[in-house]
């Protein structure tokens, strides 16, 4: 039996996403989600989230529609590409915001696999575990 790959949790805090993600491959993936840590130091939660990207063997970033920036995906899907990370993106907010759209291309061209629409991803993600006993 292999072990299990490790994916980080990058992207919105309000959504319960995260839960989604856990619930259905709670046996598959071990993950690794910020929204558990509880940290409130800007200093403190981006230690632990870097930290934590370091360990991960795939980051999945979650860009809602309504996140209200997205800068903290910024950083975390750079972080992952600089160490080479393979990275699954879902982007649901360009196709809202040209403006954003336009800026945000830098981030899409970073990830490895991009998707506009979280059940897109998800069914990605699945195939990272067929091989998982």
């Amino acid at each position: 039996m292999e072990a299990k790959e490790k994916v980080y949790l990058a992207g919105g805090m309000e959504s319960d996403w995260h839960e989604k993600l856990k619930q259905r491959f709670h046996n598959k993936f071990l993950f690794y989600n910020p929204k558990d840590h509880q940290l409130d130091a800007s200093e403190q939660y981006t230690l632990w989230d870097l930290h934590h990207i370091k360990k991960s063997d795939i980051v999945f970033a979650y860009l809602e529609k309504d996140n209200p920036s997205g800068y903290g995906l910024t950083l975390e899907v750079g972080y992952a590409k600089a160490l080479n990370k393979t990275i699954i993106l879902v982007d649901e907010k360009s196709d809202t915001n040209n403006e954003f759209k336009a800026r945000f291309a830098i981030v899409k061209n970073s990830a490895s696999a991009v998707f506009d629409n979280l059940e897109e991803g998800i069914k990605f993600l699945e195939r990272f575990s067929i091989y998982v006993g």
